[in-house]
C-alpha cells in the first residue's frame, strides 16, 4: 500500500549538512499496525513526515497504491494530508481556544470552502460527535483543552485524526507524553481502531513495552532499516477498557 524507495533526507545545520535517512527501503502492508523502534535521532519521525508527505525526500521515492505521491504538487499532497493520512504527534497540537469537539472538526473546516461546510456541518458535526464517543470523550465536548488530562488530550487528537476516514493513521511517539497505564490504554485503542476499521496504522515508538500490539516492528538505526520482525502475542490484544 505504502512503499519507500531509496530514500534519503539530511539537514544542513549551519554549514554542517547532517544525513537522517541513508538509502531507506521500506513496505506498509494494507491494514497493518506497524511499528517503528529506535533510538532518539535514528530518523524515526523524519521518515514518517516523509511517508506522510509532511517533509520531501532529497532523493528516492514514496508511493501509495503504486503512485508515486512525493513529487505531486502542493494542492494535490495537501488533499492527501488532509484525506488521506491521519496524523498523531506526542504533544496533540490541540488548539487552546477551541472546545473538544471544535478541534475534532479542524480538518473538514480546512478541507471544505465556507459555502461547502455550511451544506454539510450536521454530517460533520455528527461525525465527530461519534468519533468522540467511540473514544471515551464524549462528555468532554465543551471542554478546552486546558481542561483536559493528557489521556484526554490524546483521545481528542485521535478523533481528530480519524474525522475524514483517513486509510492511513500516522502516530508520532503517541504514548510518549503520557504515564504507562495511559499510553497503554491509548495503544489499546488504536489497536482496536486498526482491527474494527481496517485503518493502516505506521506507529513511530521508542518504548519496546507497546510494540508488541502491532502486527510487525521495524528498527531503525543511522537512518536505515536494520531489522524486521513479528512481535508475540501480549496483553495488549485484549479489548479497550474504559477510558482515561
Amino acid at each position: 500500500m505504502l512503499t519507500a524507495e531509496n530514500l534519503q533526507k539530511a539537514y544542513r545545520r549551519q554549514a554542517v549538512q547532517v544525513p537522517v535517512i541513508n538509502g531507506l527501503d521500506l513496505e506498509v502492508k494494507t491494514g497493518e499496525f506497524l511499528s517503528i523502534v529506535g533510538a532518539s535521532g535514528s530518523g524515526k519521525s523524519t521518515l514518517l513526515h516523509l511517508l506522510g508527505t509532511l517533509d520531501a525526500p532529497d532523493s528516492g521515492r514514496i508511493l501509495l497504491d503504486g503512485k508515486r505521491i512525493d513529487n505531486l504538487p502542493n494542492c494535490e499532497r495537501d488533499a492527501l494530508r488532509n484525506r488521506t493520512f491521519g496524523y498523531i504527534f506526542q504533544f496533540y497540537h490541540l488548539l487552546p481556544e477551541l472546545t473538544t469537539l471544535d478541534n475534532v472538526l479542524m480538518p473538514a473546516y480546512i478541507g471544505h470552502s465556507v459555502t461547502g461546510w455550511w451544506k454539510t456541518r450536521s454530517k460533520w458535526r455528527a461525525r465527530a460527535m461519534e468519533l468522540l464517543t467511540r473514544v471515551g470523550m464524549g462528555h468532554r465536548i465543551t471542554h478546552r483543552p486546558g481542561q483536559l488530562s493528557g489521556g484526554e488530550l490524546q483521545r481528542a487528537a485521535v478523533a481528530r485524526a480519524l474525522l475524514m476516514s483517513p486509510r492511513v493513521l500516522l502516530a508520532d511517539e503517541p504514548t510518549g507524553n503520557l504515564d504507562t497505564a495511559t499510553g497503554d490504554e491509548i495503544v489499546r485503542l488504536l489497536r482496536e481502531l486498526n482491527r474494527d476499521d481496517g485503518v493502516t496504522i505506521v506507529m513511530v515508538t521508542h518504548n519496546l513495552d507497546i510494540v508488541t500490539a502491532t502486527d510487525r516492528v521495524v528498527r531503525m538505526v543511522g537512518g536505515v532499516v536494520t531489522e524486521d520482525t513479528m512481535p508475540k502475542q501480549s496483553s495488549f490484544h485484549a479489548p479497550l477498557l474504559a477510558a482515561v
